[in-house]
């Protein structure tokens, strides 16, 4: 479907179901209601994925595409999200905790994170993700322990990919050196390093804490 007409029925679906209403009931007055029920039932779905799903199945485009701008503006559309489906609702909180985590609001991002994974995440990997991010924020918060317990869950429950597990291993790694467990700090850096990271950034660190490894006693 065409981009511009698939935005244009999602953003108009309340309209575009009252329009189908008034015809199916023309259709029923007028000529027969075994047509009429046709484009009510239309209307009916339209007003059901209105408050269920809204507008984030077009929010996918605006992130790979890299507008955040405009993801964030379609999230600020969403009116109701506690009557988005289970898994929309997840994928609407991640979103927000994104957005929050990206202006370092971290507070409203933990928030965010925590109702995704009330709403229950069912993509593969996410859930870990949410840990992570949950571990990352209490690590900038102070909240050693915390950070300590959520990392170690995100790696327990699964991360997708190479990069996100050796992020883990690494914010591990540094929580062990605070700690002055250098021991299990140079077995979590090992694990970074065995992961393979692709990105550049965490390339990047596992140079930089490659420095500091080297200088642990024991």
């Amino acid at each position: 479907m065409n981009i511009k007409l698939r935005r244009l029925i999602v953003f108009n679906r309340l309209l575009l179901a009252f329009v189908l209403i008034l015809a199916g009931l023309l259709l029923g007055f007028k000529a027969s209601w075994w047509i009429a029920w046709i484009p009510m039932l239309i209307a009916v779905l339209m007003i059901v994925a209105h408050f269920m799903i809204g507008p984030m199945s077009l929010i996918q485009g605006y992130v790979e595409s890299g507008d955040l701008e405009g993801a964030e503006a379609l999230l600020k559309k969403v009116k109701y999200p506690k009557l988005l489906y289970k898994p929309v609702r997840s994928s609407y909180h991640m979103l927000q905790a994104n957005m929050h985590t990206m202006t370092d609001d971290l507070d409203k991002a933990e928030t965010s994170l925590r109702k995704s994974l009330e709403s229950g995440i069912t993509e593969k990997g996410f859930e870990g993700t949410a840990y992570l991010q949950l571990g990352a924020i209490a690590q900038k918060k102070g909240n050693i322990k915390e950070a300590y317990e959520n990392i170690r869950k995100a790696l327990k429950l699964g991360l997708p990919d190479a990069d996100n597990e050796a992020s883990a291993y690494l914010q591990l790694s540094s929580i062990c050196m605070q700690r002055r467990d250098f021991r299990a700090s140079k077995q979590y850096f090992a694990k970074a390093k065995s992961c393979k990271a692709t990105n550049v950034q965490i390339l990047d660190q596992i140079k930089e804490m490659q420095k500091y490894i080297a200088r642990m006693p024991g």
